[in-house]
């Protein structure tokens, strides 16, 4: 098939990318490289069934002609990080909502299927975890920033599902728990990536808040291999899917066993999320996916423990010497790969 990617250069496209390669699609991404990195797909570059656009999903223009060329469109680019959403809520929003209707809009012209990538932030503030595809959404006050991304991946929800409904346009969305593994940046506060960082260079271990909030982290690899395997079962067309892992630890849990497997003498500093983010910061407890549903329809579950993902991290950092390095600036383009 040809396939599209929006957000391709970044952490989970670009792996995706090397998935859909090997099983011998034309791939194209498209990426403005705000937070995506061309080092992503470097190795992949020069490969005849690859072809990169930099440009932004706001183009209409640019994305008619790509969405007219291909057969099937895996939707990524959005926002990147708690930090971004909290510092940048205008372009989360834009990006988010109106990137999302312009691919939408232009898939149903040409009736390419979609594969929509949301998040588990759509659960909010609700407290009963694990959580289903079916329950509530408890959300803080519009004045807390945080909660801007959520309700707007709530919209392109809500809209894939509205095209799906009156146009029938075929869709897939999918909320995403915690994806990492390799590649992912600790630019905008991704806290696996920045554990490793600081543990490899000796640094304080931050942790935000009481360190009490437990989170499910999945390795990319995992999450990849579910994404392909939902686009291509027709049964998934109009359904919503978690993907993400049920192995839950709390974040001092997890600043504890980055140091211990990188035999790291870091020390753990609690930072208030006043001081990381913003006065009033509000946080979910426990973000922990329900996954009878993706189970039962492809028969798919997670096969990378933690320790195997954070082996599999700080293996990279140590041989790229990424740890050493610091962030990339961010450029006046808004953000867009997630």
């Amino acid at each position: 098939m040809k396939v599209l990617i929006t957000g391709g250069a970044g952490f989970i496209g670009s792996h995706l990318t090397d998935a859909l390669l090997q099983k011998g699609h034309q791939v194209t991404i498209v990426d403005d490289l705000s937070t995506g990195r061309m080092e992503n797909f470097q190795h992949v570059r020069h490969y005849p069934n690859f072809h990169f656009v930099i440009e932004s999903i706001m183009n209409e223009t640019v994305m008619d002609r790509l969405i007219s060329e291909c057969d099937v469109i895996y939707h990524l680019a959005s926002a990147v990080g708690v930090e971004l959403i909290v510092n940048h809520p205008v372009e989360v929003i834009e990006r988010c909502v109106i990137g999302t209707h312009i691919v939408l809009k232009i898939a149903n012209r040409y009736k390419r299927k979609v594969l929509l990538t949301s998040t588990s932030e759509i659960y909010g503030k609700n407290s009963n975890p694990p959580f289903s595809e079916e329950d509530d959404r408890v959300l803080g006050p519009t004045t807390r920033s945080r909660w801007s991304y959520s309700s707007s991946k709530a919209i392109d929800e809500f809209l894939a599902l509205a095209y799906h409904k009156e146009m029938d346009l075929p869709v897939v969305i999918v909320r995403l728990f915690n994806t990492v593994g390799p590649r992912q940046s600790d630019q905008y506060g991704m806290v696996v990536p920045r554990f490793v960082t600081q543990a490899l260079k000796g640094e304080p271990i931050t942790v935000y808040g009481d360190g009490e909030q437990s989170r499910c982290f999945c390795h990319v690899k995992d999450v990849v291999r579910a994404l392909t395997t939902l686009m291509e079962h027709e049964a998934a067309v109009s359904e919503i899917f978690n993907i993400g892992s049920q192995e839950e630890v709390t974040i001092m849990q997890l600043a504890k066993r980055v140091i211990e497997r990188t035999a790291s003498k870091s020390q753990v500093v609690k930072i208030p999320y006043e001081q990381a983010y913003e006065s009033g910061f509000e946080d979910m407890r426990s973000r922990k996916p329900n996954l009878n549903k993706i189970k039962k329809a492809i028969n798919w579950q997670p096969t990378y423990s933690l320790d195997g993902i954070l082996d599999d991290i700080i293996q990279e950092m140590t041989a790229t010497g990424s740890n050493g390095k610091s962030a990339p600036a961010r450029t006046a383009k808004t953000a867009k790969t997630r």
